[in-house]
Parts: structure tokens; C-alpha cells; sequence
């Protein structure tokens, strides 16, 4: 079974920073899109931003442009989420995506999905 595991999630003081990490056991998935969504309880879940199989393109939200980095290492197989200047209503579970196609923050589009990781962002 592919896993998707996801670490680094916690507590921070907004305007703090946090990097998440999700870990594949399927080096296959390394060859395409991989991404992270976050959900908030009572609401649907949110694209936060992807990366292409090269690892050129990526693409964020609008929530969360210029304050987060999505980056992959493929010796490690490993998806970064690095998150600067958090702010409260980035509060949510996050998870780990992969198997798209094309690239896009459309949840429907991933075949693969970790467990999720709780950020918790207070003032």
C-alpha cells in the first residue's frame, strides 16, 4: 500500500513559520504532481499548493502566496511545505496529495492522500 506521511505540523505564535514534510513510499509518485490541501473543520478542503513532477512549476493558493514554499527532493522522495508568517487562519489539518496528471489545486485530481497534520496558529 502507497503511503503518504505527513510530519512537522504543531503550535506556533502567528507571524512564526513552520515546515511541513511528507515522506512517499512510492518513488513512482515522485514522477508526478504532488501537493498540499488543508481543511478546516465544517469546511471543504482547500488547495494550499503544488508542484510538477520536475519540481519547476509550482502554483499556491491565494490565502497563501508569498508566504509559502512547496519544494520536493527526489533522493528523498520527500514534499516540503515551507510556511513563513502564519497566520491564524491558516489553522488547519494538513495533507499530502499525489498521483495528479496535470498540476492544479483541485483535490479531486490526487489519487493518494496522507493522514493529515494539525497546524495550530495562535495570536
Amino acid at each position: 500500500e502507497v503511503q503518504l506521511v505527513e510530519s512537522g505540523g504543531g503550535s506556533v505564535q502567528a507571524g512564526g513559520a513552520l515546515t511541513l514534510s511528507c515522506t512517499t513510499s512510492d518513488v513512482l509518485l515522485t514522477n508526478l504532481c504532488m501537493a498540499w490541501f488543508r481543511q478546516v473543520p465544517g469546511k471543504s478542503r482547500e488547495g494550499v499548493a503544488a508542484i510538477n513532477a520536475a519540481g519547476g512549476n509550482s502554483m499556491y493558493g491565494v490565502p497563501v502566496k508569498g508566504r509559502f514554499t512547496i519544494s520536493r527532493d527526489y533522493a528523498k522522495n520527500t514534499l516540503y511545505l515551507a510556511m513563513n508568517d502564519l497566520k491564524l487562519e491558516d489553522t488547519a489539518v494538513y495533507y499530502c496529495a499525489a498521483g495528479a496528471q496535470f498540476c492544479a489545486l483541485r483535490d479531486s485530481d490526487y489519487t493518494h492522500w496522507g493522514r493529515g497534520t494539525q497546524v495550530t496558529v495562535s495570536s
